[in-house]
């Protein structure tokens, strides 16, 4: 395939320039190769070199020891860092995922041939070109990914490798080399190896990407089974009803797409229906409901969401979100603040891009009307915000301080009569004064 010359930063340039320059060789590899040849920006430069990491030391100024002793230096440049690795190779790897030794090596060769994929196993020299000992170039001009080497030997040393082959393909919208694909399918089990937190961050990636389709090549590989094995049944779960043309895991994967490339927001929209299949009824004109699925879902989403180590806040925002995703909000002023009220204004401004996601993932014939209502409620939203009427307690006019001044205790007490205020300004907001709400609470005393 014909490729362009890569544009190297100059703190890279000068990089291989100053190791070349005292007889060492130096090369790009890896990723930032890959989304060069690729026309994409590089997030990181990685640069390998047969240079010892002491040699590496001796010849620049500032350096930090960030994995010496798998021979990586990092030299920090201009408010960005570089790392220089040692050509290496690996010896026999320990619970499918570390090499239990790592041998510094003087062959270029010998280092791109560890590595994953074809795709990551091509080097550059900014005055020699491209190194492809593996044929990753002609890989991606066929849009696959495929193993360098024996896949079951790749997934057999490193099984998150697996996970990473589904991402990449999201990531670039490639295809699975057949036989890369078909080793997966053999050593799936092996992904058991991997900790949680690996798991999530590589599905975040997936997730992330803008191809979350080429998620359900997790179960096409026999992964999801062991990863996620709550959402297989979505895979064969139609979904009979006007406002549905999918089945529930294409719908499901289908608003992941429809959403914004957040975190939270993406996981939200995985899980948001994964309850259904549980839930699936049929009534007697054969149209299937799904009565109680949010609940379900945020059930099944929980021990998911545990399973997978996440931290405590974005799990109660992603359950929140899923349990609320198919209450119905009226357009009106009352409905919108008691919904933000239960969920903090960011939370409601999330939810409602859920909700749209969901829509825009369903039969097109409804869901102009649908998603219409939904901008109306977010004017509503605004509006309110814009006369600055009261919608949560922090924009209450009066305060658990206030309370103590007239005689109530800290703790439940305030807290529920600063409920039923809130509640009281919420149907009429031309109560949120300090004076009226405390002469209110005042006269209930008295009473």
């Amino acid at each position: 395939m014909k490729t362009k010359n890569m544009e190297v930063p100059p703190e890279v340039h000068e990089i291989i320039e100053t190791l070349n320059g005292h007889g060492f060789e130096a090369y790009l590899v890896g990723g930032c190769v890959r989304d060069s040849i690729l026309g994409r920006i590089p997030s990181d430069w990685d640069i390998a070199t047969n240079a010892k990491p002491h040699e590496v030391k001796n010849l620049f100024k500032k350096t930090v020891n960030t994995g010496v002793k798998h021979g990586t230096v990092t030299l920090p440049a201009n408010d960005a860092s570089y790392e220089v690795t040692t050509y290496r190779t690996e010896g026999a790897y320990i619970d499918h995922r570390r090499p239990g030794t790592v041998r510094f090596t003087s062959s270029l060769k010998e280092d791109l041939g560890r590595r994953d994929f074809t795709v990551n196993a091509i080097a550059y020299h900014p005055l020699h070109g491209y190194v492809d000992f593996y044929n990753g170039m002609e890989d991606i001009s066929r849009r696959v990914i495929r193993t360098v080497g024996d896949p079951a030997r790749r997934f057999g040393e490193d099984a998150l490798r697996m996970l990473r082959a589904v991402r990449f393909c999201a990531q670039l919208d490639f295809s699975m080399e057949e036989g890369t694909f078909h080793s997966i399918r053999e050593n799936s089990s092996l992904i058991d190896k991997i900790s949680g937190e690996r798991i999530r961050d590589e599905l975040t990636k997936i997730l992330l990407s803008q191809h979350p389709l080429k998620f359900s090549l997790l179960n096409d590989t026999g992964l999801l089974q062991y990863i996620l094995p709550e959402f297989i049944p979505c895979f064969s779960t139609g979904q009979k009803h006007p406002y549905h043309i999918y089945d529930v895991a294409e719908h499901t994967l289908r608003s992941v797409g429809c959403i914004a490339g957040d975190k939270i927001l993406r996981w939200t929209m995985l899980l948001h229906d994964i309850g259904k299949p549980g839930t699936k009824t049929t009534d007697a004109a054969g149209i299937d409901h799904f009565y109680g699925h949010p609940r379900e879902s945020a059930n099944i989403a929980g021990q998911v969401l545990k399973r997978l180590r996440f931290d405590n806040k974005s799990a109660k925002s992603i359950l929140d979100l899923i349990e609320y995703h198919d209450k119905n909000i009226e357009p009106s002023p009352k409905s919108v603040k008691r919904f933000v009220r239960q969920l903090g204004e960011d939370l409601f401004l999330d939810l409602l891009k859920v909700k749209e996601a969901d829509k825009r993932a369903q039969n097109p014939q409804y869901s102009e009307s649908r998603l219409k209502e939904l901008e109306r409620i977010r004017s509503i939203f605004y509006g309110i915000k814009e006369k600055g009427e009261c919608m949560d307690l922090k924009d209450l006019a009066v305060d658990g301080n206030d309370l103590m001044s007239l005689g109530f205790k800290r703790g439940k007490e305030i807290g529920e009569m600063l409920d039923r205020l809130l509640e009281l300004v919420i149907d009429n907001p031309e109560l949120n004064s300090r004076d009226r709400l405390m002469d209110i609470v005042a006269r209930g005393l008295n009473k």
